[in-house]
């Protein structure tokens, strides 16, 4: 029964950790699409919001960390299974995310290319 107990605690952490990272990346996200919201100026100025090259190295590592973790359980290094698939789907969000912004970052060049100077 204490082995069932602490797996459940082990599985509410590493909810309770992907829900941070997935703040983490919202937040970054966020700073992304306000500066691209904003303008040129505004996105020279805010030089401590992450650019999206470091996002989307976060999410390749984010990726690759996951699909480790999945090869290490089907070749049966890693007993892990609940921590692959939250990394997996962590992964996934962070991508989904990502492209988001992206979208959101490709709208507002399309909107500033209509403007007529």
């Amino acid at each position: 029964m204490e082995a069932v107990v602490s797996g459940v605690g082990a599985d509410n952490q590493g909810l309770m950790a992907l829900g941070r990272e997935l703040l983490g990346v919202q937040q970054d996200a966020e700073h992304i699409a306000a500066a691209a919201d904003a303008g040129p100026a505004a996105a020279a100025a805010g030089a401590g919001a992450p650019g999206f090259e470091q996002m989307l190295r976060k999410v390749d590592a984010q990726d690759q960390d996951a699909q480790q973790r999945m090869q290490a359980v089907e070749s049966g290094d890693s007993d892990d299974l609940v921590g692959a698939m939250l990394s997996s789907q962590q992964a996934s969000m962070s991508f989904q995310m990502l492209l988001q912004v992206r979208n959101k970052v490709m709208g507002a060049v399309d909107d500033l290319m209509k403007l007529q100077f």
